[in-house]
């Protein structure tokens, strides 16, 4: 599709393409947040060496806001990669929070031109194009065929594309894996799962990280009077009291060896033996399961059966942290204004500033901490700045500062890209107990490298936390 003169406009998202992200190589801006998003594109693509965003009609993307120079920045594509580029503009071009002269673009930086707010999405970026900060979705560009309206899983492109998978798969008896980190809401997912199955019996849920392995046991696979010192009665179990339903069970990479091998026969014989029972049982169980470790590495490991997770993931449902879709981060907080009753409260525009350049380690569920929080605050009346937790309101200290290293032209720049070890890496996050900024810093990167260093090595940023 080629740009109109005057730029990307509301009325030209119809014409976007139907694409999913593996058929759409197209890198490009995704609008986070503006006063102006109403008249604003939610997405802009790189279709060109040169694509640019200014307040006049004539740019690639024109954002007709005081705070926006009449030519601000443009992005050029220069061997493979896309820079942005400020052309001199009154405000500057900020990107993850320091102004920058120039910057080699990469996946989810936050790139901030006047008062509006992009992340920069490195390919599928047509699909976004139908999807409104207001939750509005334009049906003729929007890129899945089933609409989940009744479902949980509140977001935007990202989460409809999830919902779009899960209709398909829900009514099969393929067992699935969620995958994601701590608050990502992966028992919703199952829920959603269990809901769209269509199965009669019930959905039970058991965290397999919070009991020993001996309670475990007995939850999961009952129990028959007098089986133990303290088995007066029989229990039933859960994977019994899920028959003809789901069971969910969360945390399964922290499930014992021996519970996962029993685990593995109620799977291949469709029976589950209780504990002190000679016979075994018959099941019809949906086994849904939940994890934010790294399964394929624990089989390695020896510390989880690698038959059992060929049985366990059929399908896995990957749900991406909230910093990866961070234009969900409008449609999210008035979500949650709605359940608290406070649907009409207002915010301002520091206060989603701070939540597009916060981590958001702990995700959605930190993310409704925080505007229950604000409310509280508040008292009902507009969320500001000073209504978030410390931590958010962090997020923008120094922000506006010019970089202190700018980027440096392709040439220039070191191919190894200075990249730590997983020891070194472990090393710097222990000594900063967690603190991904600080370990940033150190290393003179942006938070968002160590991040994607962390998805390389597959650390969990939860086990430098203190509890």
């Amino acid at each position: 599709m080629s740009e109109a003169r005057h730029g990307w406009t509301t009325a030209s998202v119809e014409a976007l393409p139907r694409l999913h992200a593996a058929e759409d190589p197209t890198p490009g801006l995704v609008l986070v947040y503006s006063r102006l998003h109403s008249d604003l594109p939610s997405a802009l693509p790189f279709s060109g060496d040169v694509t640019t965003l200014g307040r006049e009609a004539d740019n690639s993307l024109s954002i007709p806001e005081a705070a926006v120079s009449r030519y601000h920045a443009r992005v050029e594509h220069r061997d493979g990669s896309h820079w942005i580029v400020d052309l001199g503009s009154t405000n500057g071009t900020v990107v993850n929070g320091r102004r920058v002269t120039e910057h080699r673009l990469e996946a989810h930086d936050v790139v901030r031109v006047g008062d509006s707010l992009f992340r920069h999405a490195a390919s599928g970026v047509f699909r976004y194009g139908a999807y409104r900060l207001d939750g509005t979705i334009v049906e003729a560009a929007r890129p899945v065929r089933h609409d989940v309206r009744d479902s949980p899983l509140v977001g935007g492109c990202q989460t409809d594309a999830l919902l779009d998978r899960l209709v398909k798969v829900a009514s099969t008896p393929l067992a699935v894996v969620v995958t994601g980190e701590s608050g990502t809401g992966k028992e919703l997912v199952a829920r959603e799962v269990h809901r769209l199955s269509g199965r009669k019996g019930p959905f039970q849920a058991i965290n397999c990280a919070a009991l020993p392995a001996s309670l475990l046991e007995s939850e999961l696979f009952g129990y028959r009077k007098g089986a133990f010192t303290g088995a007066t009665t029989d229990k039933v179990g859960l994977v019994r009291a899920a028959h003809g339903g789901t069971l969910f069970l969360d945390e399964i990479g922290d499930m014992p060896l021996d519970a996962q091998a029993k685990l593995l026969r109620v799977l291949q014989q469709k029976e589950v033996l209780p504990l002190g029972a000679t016979a075994p049982q018959a099941v019809d169980v949906r086994v849904v399961c939940a994890t934010h470790r790294d399964l394929d590495g624990f089989v390695a490991e020896g510390r989880f059966r690698g038959d059992l997770l060929a049985r366990l993931r059929e399908f896995v449902a990957a749900l991406p942290p909230l910093r990866e879709r961070r234009e969900d981060l409008h449609v999210l907080v008035r979500h949650f204004l709605r359940q608290a009753g406070h649907a009409s409260v207002g915010v301002t525009f520091p206060y989603f500033l701070a939540l597009a350049h916060y981590e958001w380690p702990y995700n959605v569920r930190e993310l409704e901490s925080a505007v229950k929080l604000s409310l509280a605050l508040s008292e009902g009346r507009e969320l500001d700045l000073v209504h978030l937790p410390t931590p958010v309101q962090g997020a923008l200290t120094g922000h506006g500062d010019v970089a202190s290293r700018p980027s440096a032209p392709p040439a220039a720049r070191p191919v190894a890209r200075d990249a730590p070890d997983e020891r070194e890496l472990r090393t710097l996050l222990a000594r900063h107990a967690g603190n991904i900024a600080a370990v940033a810093r150190e290393l003179g990167k942006e938070r968002m490298q160590i991040h994607r260093w962390m998805k390389r090595y597959a650390i969990d940023i939860d086990e430098f936390r203190e509890r």
